[in-house]
């Protein structure tokens, strides 16, 4: 119960009525007081990340950059031509290598290591990564057949999972993992972030300036 009222933050009142509740079924026969927790305040949507994490919310921003674009993607989807296949095949390569090789070398591979993976919040992420994961199986696959309509549904279905599994990340998993991090572990974070970019190189640029490419021909 601790990780759950840590892991969501919850509102004071909130989480002393979830509280109320809960020890009404397990004592109804006893009236149970619960003391303030001490916390720090959350604000309203304001969240003061550290350097590690914040790269990786930054990274978040580009990636919805990505879905904005999908509706027009679909509308415009060409299995044909050189120039279509060439943008379909780079949209899954940002999928591929931006969103999920890159940035998760930063998340899974790294932040995760500092905590147990067993949570609930941290499964409920990794199943988001493999039902990504499926999805560009299946689009890749539907560009061999040639099957437009296979595509766009796949497409869509990927773009529908993102926008929530961001936020649970922006809102949640990563605020929680900020207030249970040494100053020692960010830094350490931080370290092996920078390391990556570098063993990345001009590749995230690459995937950012085909993103821009995007949004001018289609917004």
């Amino acid at each position: 119960m601790k990780d759950i009222l840590e892991i969501h933050y919850l509102e004071d009142n909130l989480e002393t009525e979830l509280m109320l509740k809960i020890s009404q079924v397990i004592y109804p026969d006893k009236k149970i007081i619960f003391p303030k927790r001490k916390r720090k305040s959350k604000g309203q949507k304001e969240f003061n990340y550290s350097p590690p994490m914040k790269k990786m919310v930054d990274e978040h921003v580009l990636i919805k950059r990505w879905l904005v674009l999908i509706p027009k993607v679909i509308e415009n989807i060409d299995l044909e031509t050189e120039e279509g296949l060439e943008i379909i095949n780079q949209g899954i390569s940002f999928i591929r290598n931006y969103a999920d090789k890159y940035h998760h070398a930063k998340e899974v591979d790294e932040t995760f290591k500092y905590f147990n993976e067993n949570l609930d919040i941290i499964k409920v992420i990794r199943n988001d990564h493999v039902k990504v994961r499926d999805h560009v199986k299946a689009m890749l696959r539907a560009i061999e057949d040639k099957d437009r309509d296979a595509l766009a549904e796949h497409l869509r279905a990927y773009s529908e999972i993102l926008p929530e599994h961001i936020k649970k990340e922006d809102e949640i998993l990563y605020p929680w993992m900020d207030r249970n991090l040494s100053i020692n572990q960010v830094g350490q974070l931080l370290s092996r972030f920078n390391e990556i970019d570098e063993e990345y190189g001009e590749a995230p640029k690459n995937h950012r300036d085909f993103i821009e490419k995007l949004e001018n021909q289609y917004l």
